[in-house]
């Protein structure tokens, strides 16, 4: 099936009245259309109404359709398969990878400065700054694997998060205490339980540690937002390390089960 046939199945005022829309107000359109208009707009202001030779696509504009594919389908869709997330070892291979002559393009285009810079905020770059953002943003230590939300908007947002900052926030001294605080907790609360109780079942969160910290941080800034209550569906693993740490049972409560004491308590 032609990736183009529902611009041929569209009723050409419709198409008209978007493309007005578009010129007025870019993002009154949705990103899909602001693409398709941005590459139109690019390609009659730099090779007129008539368009190349012949009726044929002119080859820059060929290669703006083959950034944005990069972008979209190849780091935004896949950069999570290529991420820095293991310390030990290199990370399971994938193919195809992102090289840019898996899009149609080749090296000798990486010094030429393409408008599809625009759709990750740093406006017309050169394809080698366009890729080394991209990299930064989607291929480091934080994997982000997003493209199946339907919601266009949150994707829309996510992006935008993500590209603005290169998906690292900068975090006070308060906050790295924070965090150093409840990791510390976590890790302390795993070794104690797998040395006191031994072969007991503990629901570990051993090489999970993060979650407490993480937790943390979401709660907190949840009920900064006002958000009144919380509820918590979790695996096994790491529960017990969430109702210490996160909600709040006394370990004294925690290791009172493990030793089969239940506590009766009575009203005077």
């Amino acid at each position: 099936m032609d990736q183009h046939s529902y611009i041929g199945s569209m009723s050409p005022a419709a198409m008209e009245g978007l493309y007005r829309q578009f010129l007025d107000n870019p993002s009154s359109v949705d990103s899909s259309w602001q693409q398709f208009f941005s590459g139109f707009e690019f390609a009659r202001l730099q090779y007129g109404e008539t368009g190349g030779v012949n009726g044929a696509v002119p080859e820059q504009v060929d290669k703006e359709f083959k950034v944005i594919n990069l972008i979209n389908n190849g780091y935004r869709a896949q950069g999570h398969l290529f991420t820095k997330t293991n310390p030990v070892r290199e990370r399971r291979k994938y193919a195809p990878d992102l090289s840019i002559e898996n899009f149609g393009l080749e090296s000798s285009d990486l010094d030429t400065v393409f408008q599809a810079g625009q759709l990750i905020g740093i406006g017309p770059a050169k394809l080698k700054a366009i890729i080394h953002h991209l990299d930064e943003t989607y291929c480091q230590s934080v994997g982000a694997e997003f493209k199946y939300i339907r919601n266009e908007d949150v994707k829309k947002w996510l992006e935008q998060k993500m590209e603005s900052s290169k998906n690292r926030f900068p975090f006070s001294i308060r906050e790295k205490k924070r965090m150093l605080e409840k990791l510390n907790e976590a890790v302390a609360f795993e070794n104690f339980i797998h040395t006191k109780f031994t072969g007991q079942k503990r629901f570990s969160l051993e090489g999970a540690e993060t979650l407490i910290p993480a937790l943390d941080a979401v709660i907190d800034s949840g009920a900064e937002l006002g958000i009144k209550e919380f509820v918590i569906g979790m695996a096994h693993r790491g529960r017990l390390n969430v109702l210490a740490n996160i909600l709040g049972k006394s370990y004294e409560d925690i290791f009172s089960e493990f030793e089969g004491n239940i506590k009766k308590y009575i009203s005077v």
